[in-house]
């Protein structure tokens, strides 16, 4: 599947070297790539990573626009980086969801698109949740004063929210796979 040659680096940018090693045994076409030969946990771990792909690029074109254009809500950046982040890792997600879903169920338009929203939508909302819990802990906690996208320490921060925000979204993928409502890959 095509959109999978993205997936992997860009899960590789936040899972390091777990998502190496997940590749080399469950990733590449010549592994045990037929999902009804992976264990089930490999499979929502893809189904996962795959989600987790479009919210971190998401996240990312978020977290610099609320950056560089100033904005706040409610006088708060981090509820700016909730609302911009949410939206283009929602919009992100569902363009990863759509080229996966449709060629494996031959949908195009709007059923290919309503199909990816039922895919994405649970999956999605609990990779956020976990991943901006991560953010208020780390800016209201961890870190003081709150760090900018131009710091190192920030983008380390993210680092760890994508990865909380990949594990409260594993058993959402679990789910979903299991009710057929998303492929297993």
């Amino acid at each position: 599947m095509a959109v999978m040659n993205l997936v992997w680096p860009i899960t590789a940018l936040y899972f390091g070297p777990v998502a190496l090693g997940a590749y080399w045994l469950f990733g590449r076409a010549k592994s045990s790539a037929d999902p009804k030969r992976k264990p089930f946990w490999a499979v929502a771990f893809v189904g996962d990573s795959h989600c987790g792909a479009g919210c971190t690029l998401g996240d990312f074109a978020g977290e610099w626009i609320v950056f560089l254009a100033g904005l706040t809500m409610a006088g708060s950046v981090l509820w700016a980086d909730y609302a911009i982040d949410f939206l283009f890792a929602y919009l992100l997600g569902l363009v990863f969801q759509y080229f996966a879903i449709a060629p494996m169920r031959h949908l195009s338009g709007w059923p290919g698109i309503k199909a990816a929203v039922k895919a994405d939508t649970i999956s999605l909302i609990a990779f956020e949740v976990g991943m901006f819990a991560w953010m208020a802990f780390s800016s209201k906690v961890l870190i003081q004063p709150r760090p900018e996208p131009t710091q190192a320490v920030y983008w380390l921060s993210m680092q760890i929210a994508m990865v909380v925000g990949f594990a409260t979204a594993f058993p959402a993928n679990w789910w979903l796979i299991r009710k057929g409502l998303k492929e297993a890959m």
